[in-house]
């Protein structure tokens, strides 16, 4: 028999075969649970220890999954609760900050096919087992593996069923020959260009401080741009503007926070914000002082700098973040699918899990769901 208890003196029990469900609603004690493990830089503990201080309106809820016969840990699943319209909805600790979401897998787990179909099922129907009464489960932009290893929770659904992708640019041992590919990109040209100013130069910062004030400047510089566009910026906000500095504070010393920059004399024309584990980069975001700098193209122009460092860090894999603007194909990117999955847990989540499995399934004709889009005054990604 598999147990399900949750943090409350009685405890709850359930049955599901074979794993065993702990919810916990604290992420410092959740993360004592599965200190190593294979996870992404976005369930790094520095990411999500901000991300929950940061975002403290809504409830943690993070499930530790474990072998009920022998009680080893199998993964721990960093989720989130909250009410939207009236629905009690569990999703990832995410709310729209984060490339992917994954559960952190035990090193030592075994995950056959028939484990991960038992890992996703026993998370199902614990979450149906709560007394909180939850209406719908969310788990958005997976990627199909972690560390190497295959991710359980997306057998709930179907792989490639997101509206978003990584976009992956793979790396030789040979930078000269990534930048022959992107030749026509000509960032040799804007280098030089940029380098003629008094003071050019490319930094990546190395002490919270700095980048502390290169993010400053990046909230400027993009909520300049956003207003440009006519488009909303939330990035800069109390608890966005908290989480990123976070971040940074606990990262830029051991190089998982990136904060790089074009600098000429005391003025920051570009910046860059990312975050890196292992040999993977992610590109999370960039900012430019505006047109008057255009002839050096200073946001392809620091995204191309920082590859080039980290490269020489010995960082292969770089995914320059989800969205499919033109910009990533010029850099070589190849996109990678990721997984969304929606489950009812009552009957009350039933049409919001048919309406997201619909939404999912237009997505395998483009041409329809761009018509669908356009027919709700919205535009595709």
């Amino acid at each position: 028999m598999t147990f399900l208890s949750v943090e409350q003196p009685d405890g709850l029990a359930s049955c599901t075969s074979g794993i065993a469900v702990d919810f916990v609603r604290d992420w410092r004690q959740a993360a004592l649970r599965l200190d190593a493990g294979h996870r992404t830089a976005f369930q790094h503990g520095y990411w999500l220890g901000a991300w929950y201080e940061a975002f403290d309106d809504v409830a943690p809820l993070i499930a530790v999954i474990s072998d009920a016969a022998t009680g080893r840990n199998i993964a721990v699943v960093p989720m989130i609760s909250h009410v939207r319209r009236g629905i009690r909805i569990v999703e990832f600790a995410d709310l729209g900050v984060s490339d992917n979401n994954a559960p952190i897998l035990a090193c030592d787990a075994a995950l056959d096919t028939a484990a991960t179909d038992a890992i996703g099922k026993a998370l199902v129907d614990a979450l149906r087992a709560l007394p909180d009464r939850f209406d719908l489960l969310r788990l958005r932009k997976m990627p199909a593996q972690i560390g190497g290893k295959p991710n359980p929770l997306v057998s709930l659904g179907r792989i490639g069923s997101s509206s978003l992708n990584g976009n992956v640019v793979l790396m030789g041992d040979d930078y000269g020959d990534y930048q022959a590919l992107i030749k026509r990109m000509q960032m040799p040209r804007c280098w030089r260009v940029f380098s003629r100013h008094g003071g050019a130069r490319f930094e990546i910062a190395t002490d919270v401080a700095r980048a502390h004030e290169l993010l400053d400047v990046m909230d400027v510089q993009q909520q300049a741009r956003m207003q440009q566009l006519g488009s909303r910026f939330v990035l800069n906000d109390e608890a966005h503007a908290k989480f990123y500095r976070e971040v940074a504070r606990q990262g830029i010393a051991e190089g998982y926070a990136v904060v790089s920059a074009l600098v000429c004399d005391e003025e920051v024309v570009a910046t860059t914000l990312g975050v890196r584990h292992g040999a993977t980069y992610y590109l999370l975001r960039i900012s430019h002082a505006g047109n008057s700098w255009s002839s050096c193209s200073p946001g392809l122009l620091v995204a191309e700098r920082t590859m080039a460092a980290l490269h020489a860090q010995g960082v292969r894999r770089f995914d320059l973040s989800i969205g499919n603007q033109d910009y990533k194909r010029r850099f070589g990117a190849e996109p990678v699918p990721l997984t969304d999955v929606s489950v009812a847990l009552s009957w009350r989540g039933v049409p919001y899990a048919w309406r997201d499995h619909a939404a999912q399934g237009l997505r395998r004709h483009p041409r329809l769901a761009a018509f669908a889009a356009r027919a709700m005054g919205k535009t595709p990604r």
